[in-house]
C-alpha cells in the first residue's frame, strides 16, 4: 500500500472516530456560509449601475467608473483624513488598553478581589452604544450635565464637548476604552493563565523583582497573542464603526465625525446609490487585506508565527 493511501485511510480513520466532534463544527461553518460567505455575492454590484428594479444579472456593468467617482469626490481626502486618524488612535490609545489591564489584573493576588474587579470591567461591554451615547451626553451637556457643572465651577465657564470638533475624537477614544478594555482582557488573561509558574520562581531566585518578571517572564509569554491580535485588528483598520460615530456626531462637529462607515450609510441609504456604497466598502475590505497580508509577513520576518 502506498504512502498516499495510507495517509487517506488514517484521515478517514481520525474523521470516523472523531465524527460527534466534527459535528460540532457544523453550525459554526453554516452560519459564515450564509452569513459571512453567500453575501459577498453582493460585491459584484460595485462594478454595476445597480438598480433593485432590474437585479444583479440585469443591471448594466460599469467597471471601474464607481471607484473612480469615489477616489474623485472632493470628500475623499476628508473621508479618508478622518477615518485614518481614528483608527490610528484606536490602535495607540485603546489596543494597549486590555494588555496593561491584563498584566496589573495578572499582578493581584487576592481572589475574590480580582474577580470583583474583573466582573465590574465586564459590565460596559454588554450595553449597546445608545446607551453609552445617553451617558455622555448626560455627563458632558452644557444643560446640567455633571462633567460641565465641575469646569464650571473651576474655571467659570462651560465647554461645548458635545459639538466641538476638537473633543470629537477624545470623546470617541475615551467610549471605546470605556466600553471594551474589559472584554479585551479575557483572551490576555487565558493567555497568562498558561505561563508556567516555575519560571516566576526562577526569576525570584534569581533575584528579579516584579517588574522584571514582567518584563522578562510574563510579557514574552503573550507576545505570541498580542502579535495575533494586532495583525486580526489591522484587518478591520478602516472600520471606525457606524453606530458609535452617528450617535455622536451632528451638525457642528461633522467635519471630523465623517468617516467611511457613515458615509456609505448616507449615500447608500439615504441616497440610493447602492453601487457607489459598496464600491466604498469593497475598498475598505482591500485595504484591510493588504493591511493583514502585510502585517502577517512583517511578523514571520520577526519570528513571530503569524496567522498564517
Amino acid at each position: 500500500m502506498s504512502e498516499k493511501q495510507t495517509t487517506t485511510i488514517t484521515r478517514l480513520q481520525r474523521l470516523k472516530r472523531d465524527r460527534w466532534l466534527y459535528l460540532l463544527l457544523v453550525p459554526g461553518i453554516l452560519y459564515f456560509l450564509i452569513f459571512k460567505y453567500a453575501p459577498m455575492w453582493g460585491i459584484v454590484i460595485a462594478f454595476q449601475d445597480y438598480s433593485p428594479f432590474k437585479g444583479v444579472l440585469g443591471s448594466e456593468w460599469v467597471g471601474f467608473e464607481n471607484f473612480i467617482d469615489f477616489f474623485q469626490n472632493p470628500d475623499f481626502f476628508r473621508l479618508l483624513r478622518n477615518t485614518f486618524i481614528l483608527a490610528v488612535l484606536d490602535l495607540v490609545f485603546f489596543f494597549p488598553a486590555p494588555i496593561i489591564l491584563s498584566l496589573l489584573l495578572n499582578e493581584l493576588r487576592i481572589n475574590s478581589y480580582k474577580r470583583t474587579v474583573q466582573t465590574f470591567i465586564y459590565v460596559p461591554h454588554f450595553m449597546s452604544w445608545v446607551i453609552i451615547a445617553s451617558i455622555t451626553y448626560i455627563f458632558f451637556t452644557t444643560s446640567g450635565g455633571v462633567i460641565n457643572e465641575i469646569v464650571s465651577y473651576f474655571y467659570g465657564k462651560e465647554i461645548n464637548f458635545l459639538s466641538s470638533p476638537e473633543w470629537f475624537r477624545p470623546l470617541i477614544m475615551g467610549q471605546i476604552i470605556w466600553k471594551e478594555t474589559g472584554w479585551g482582557t479575557v483572551i490576555f488573561l487565558a493567555a497568562l493563565a498558561t505561563v508556567d509558574q516555575e519560571q516566576y520562581e526562577a526569576a525570584i531566585v534569581d533575584g528579579a523583582g516584579r517588574f522584571r518578571r514582567l518584563w522578562h517572564v510574563t510579557l514574552p509569554a503573550v507576545r505570541s497573542t498580542i502579535v495575533v491580535l494586532l495583525i486580526l485588528r489591522l484587518g478591520n483598520f478602516l472600520d471606525t464603526g457606524f453606530q458609535q460615530i452617528f450617535l455622536m456626531s451632528n451638525s457642528l462637529n461633522r467635519s471630523v465625525a465623517d468617516v467611511f462607515d457613515t458615509y456609505v450609510y448616507f449615500v447608500g441609504i439615504t441616497q440610493g446609490a447602492y453601487s457607489y456604497s459598496t464600491a466604498v466598502g469593497l475598498f475598505k475590505s482591500v485595504v484591510g487585506i493588504i493591511l493583514v497580508l502585510g502585517a502577517n509577513k512583517l511578523a514571520k520576518k520577526l519570528g513571530q508565527d503569524g496567522i498564517f
